[in-house]
């Protein structure tokens, strides 16, 4: 890893502290060579590898990786079935290299739907995890961002009903503690690969003043060089959150 960039950018300071990556393009990779999709699903663990170090060099507090769409339990069930049990292979293979460096594991989604293996798996490595003290990993499992704020207003609902709170206690700062992400600020920057143009359902209440960064790069050919590119321009720009530059 190239210490003396990783130096550079911490200078420069204004870093995120939350950083999400939509990780797309595994299946084109892996077509454009003519393999099998899954081929490039495995190839795109380096690339999550990779980024896990960076993210930690760089001391970025949550790294969110939206690993599984609620959307993609329908492909092909071959497709499926050979995610679940790379998901369950990765985690066993990748948690003690995690507990190295001091990395906790979070998962956002309905890890219920998950079977019961990889769900398995994930849980005991949240556990194995927990108290560590770096780089929150935050993973997005069978998720999608309208269920969760459906269920959200599932759970404002009841609790006005029950008479916890009242109609005009709801507010943005109220709605925020009933989502998933209620223990994390929201992300400071989203990167997608593969060049695609939007956020798939992904995090939609905590990406409204959220940075973009889309790049043309195929998810498993992602590397350190490639995070540090869309840090370095997200320390370029001037975040506004609706102001004019003299306010800030």
């Amino acid at each position: 890893m190239d210490s003396l960039r990783i130096e550079d950018i911490k200078k420069r300071g204004t870093l995120p502290e939350h950083v999400a990556i939509i990780m797309d393009g595994n299946g084109r990779w892996a077509q454009k060579r003519g393999l099998q999709r899954i081929e490039g699903h495995k190839e795109g663990i380096n690339s999550v590898r990779a980024v896990v170090e960076a993210a930690g060099a760089l001391g970025i507090k949550v790294l969110t990786l939206y690993t599984f769409s609620s959307e993609n339990w329908s492909r092909p069930i071959q497709e499926v079935s050979a995610l679940m049990s790379l998901l369950l292979t990765t985690i066993r293979n990748e948690v003690d290299e995690l507990n190295s460096k001091n990395v906790r594991l979070m998962v956002i989604g309905d890890i219920n739907s998950l079977p019961m293996a990889p769900r398995i798996g994930v849980l005991n490595t949240i556990k194995k995890l927990e108290n560590n003290t770096g780089l929150l990993l935050n993973l997005a499992l069978s998720y999608s961002g309208r269920q969760e704020i459906v269920q959200s207003v599932k759970r404002i609902s009841n609790d006005v009903k029950n008479g916890l709170i009242t109609p005009d206690d709801i507010d943005e700062d109220l709605i925020s503690t009933y989502l998933e992400t209620h223990d994390i600020k929201d992300p400071d920057l989203l990167i997608r690969t593969s060049g695609e143009m939007r956020i798939s359902n992904f995090l939609l209440w905590q990406l409204a003043y959220t940075e973009l960064y889309i790049t043309d790069i195929l998810w498993p050919d992602y590397r350190e060089s490639d995070f540090f590119d869309a840090i370095e321009s997200y320390q370029k720009r001037e975040r506004r959150f609706g102001k004019v530059s003299d306010q800030v």
